[in-house]
């Protein structure tokens, strides 16, 4: 069996995502797929596995021409995609979420279900209570239940799309696992990451993709430079941070308690200097998120008080704390962050100053293309929010940042952003930090919270249990300490 993608073709509007791309990959293969954001890796993968139609070019399998015009078709061909976030239906259980898209004519009653479950389950290791709901899991088993359904749906090719964001170390260990048993198998499983080193621990073979095309292919493993250099066309070096001198307090916390949804946060107590950067780390719900929803109005405080800048905030709501130099830039850019369907110049109109009823649309559109130039955003004046990849809609929420921060509130900046999309947007927060603004951001990239923190707060259950000095930590003691435990 050997999957073929021949000379695919996809336009945006003026964007040529797909130009011209052949990949031909060999049954028990584990191939990688590497590029920088906008490269055409997410287009190229939802042409495969029908979520979007191809402008023309052919996709074979086995020698025979796939239809892949919906996402039924694509599964019933043997093409499966496992995304970032799985398509799991929390309210419902786990055997209900397994019989989604039955295959076959008849529909398996729920007894059926849970044994064929347990029966795909067994060989690698995975163990559900069929009746649990679907939102007691956690990230990882849930990509477990999606490879499940996904198999017993008949895919002979997984496709999967930055599987190891939001999870723990454990769970991406134990991934990698059953993706070698499946390779093992003779399934073809292709690996979307920007994780060079993901890719060369789990990877036989990748290609490398740029501007939309490939631009070359390598067995691994290869030196990590090699990569680096086919994907950006250059080496990509890292600079140390300079040291900068602390001002006065911007963020103070007194004895805070936060609540969101079925989350308390209490006891908050911190304070954060002007051009200092605190970095929060901890298993996702572990009450980051609320935290920095606490220190911009949308998550009230049911006791203590927060000011910034001196001012009391405790009871404002989030425009106040806008006004008093506070902004937020949140995990879901498209979701929370940006407008579906409105044009990058409309972003702007609607961030910028001017709150004028009348629009000079020529103005707007000028605005617009300088930003776009300043920030390097790979779209234009009219492209849509959606249309934009995740680097550069992140690129386009840092553009519409108001000037004079105070305080700049960040939620994984830079997840699934490639090495060079990540370090620019560093370079533009770093920028605003040397300017005076307090940085507070939390990632789940232990990497990037060492690198650019100067403290680091660890939140387990709820709670803060640790405070760190970045600069005497490392990634190993961070790890454990995120796991509730004090390093050994």
């Amino acid at each position: 069996m050997s999957l073929l993608l021949e000379n695919i073709h996809k336009r945006f509007g003026q964007v040529h995502a797909n130009n011209g791309i052949t990949i031909e990959i060999e049954e028990g293969t584990l191939h990688g797929l590497l590029g920088e954001n906008g490269a055409g890796k997410s287009t190229l993968m939802k042409v495969l596995s029908g979520f979007i139609d191809r402008d023309s070019g052919r996709v074979l399998l086995d020698g025979k021409e796939l239809d892949l015009t919906t996402p039924r078709t694509a599964i019933g061909a043997g093409v499966g995609m496992l995304h970032q976030d799985p398509l799991v239906f929390l309210p419902i259980s786990v055997v209900d979420n397994f019989l989604m898209g039955s295959p076959g004519s008849r529909l398996l009653n729920r007894a059926e279900g849970a044994a064929e479950l347990r029966k795909i389950s067994e060989p690698f290791g995975f163990n559900f209570d069929p009746e649990a709901p679907a939102r007691t899991l956690t990230v990882g088993e849930r990509q477990q239940l999606e490879i499940v359904r996904l198999l017993w749906l008949g895919a002979k090719v997984l496709i999967l799309d930055e599987p190891t964001t939001g999870i723990s170390e454990i769970q991406r260990v134990d991934l990698f696992a059953t993706l070698r048993k499946l390779a093992e198998q003779g399934m073809i499983v292709i690996f979307v990451s920007h994780k060079l080193e993901e890719v060369e621990e789990l990877c036989q073979r990748v290609t490398v993709m740029r501007q939309g095309q490939v631009v070359g292919e390598a067995e691994l493993p290869t030196p990590a430079e090699t990569l680096v250099e086919m994907m950006f066309g250059q080496i990509i070096a890292e600079s140390d941070r300079p040291h900068v001198e602390y001002g006065e307090d911007v963020l103070a916390l007194d004895a805070v308690t936060l609540k969101e949804g079925n989350l308390t946060v209490p006891d908050l107590s911190l304070s954060v200097a002007r051009s200092e950067v605190i970095g929060l780390a901890g298993l996702e719900g572990s009450g980051q998120r609320t935290f920095l929803g606490g220190c911009t109005g949308l998550v009230p405080a049911l006791s203590g008080s927060i000011t910034i800048g001196g001012q009391g905030m405790a009871k404002r709501h989030y425009r106040d704390f806008m006004r008093h130099g506070v902004h937020y830039l949140p995990a879901g850019r498209l979701e929370e962050g940006l407008v579906e369907g409105l044009t990058i110049t409309e972003h702007f109109i609607l961030s910028g100053e001017d709150k004028s009823f009348f629009v000079d649309w020529d103005a707007a559109r000028q605005g617009s293309q300088e930003n776009i130039d300043h920030f390097s955003i790979k779209g234009f004046h009219d492209s849509t929010a959606e249309s934009l990849s995740g680097g550069n809609q992140q690129r386009l929420l840092l553009a519409m940042m108001p000037p004079g921060l105070k305080l700049l509130l960040m939620e994984h900046p830079t997840r699934g952003l490639d090495i060079e999309s990540a370090d620019w947007v560093w370079t533009q927060i770093l920028a605003r930090r040397n300017e005076g603004t307090a940085i507070v951001f939390a990632s789940a990239d232990l990497d990037e919270l060492l690198r650019y923190s100067d403290r680091i707060l660890v939140f387990f259950n709820g709670r803060v249990i640790k405070e760190v000095d970045a600069r005497c930590t490392t990634g190993e003691q961070l790890g454990y300490l995120i796991g509730g435990k004090e390093p050994e």
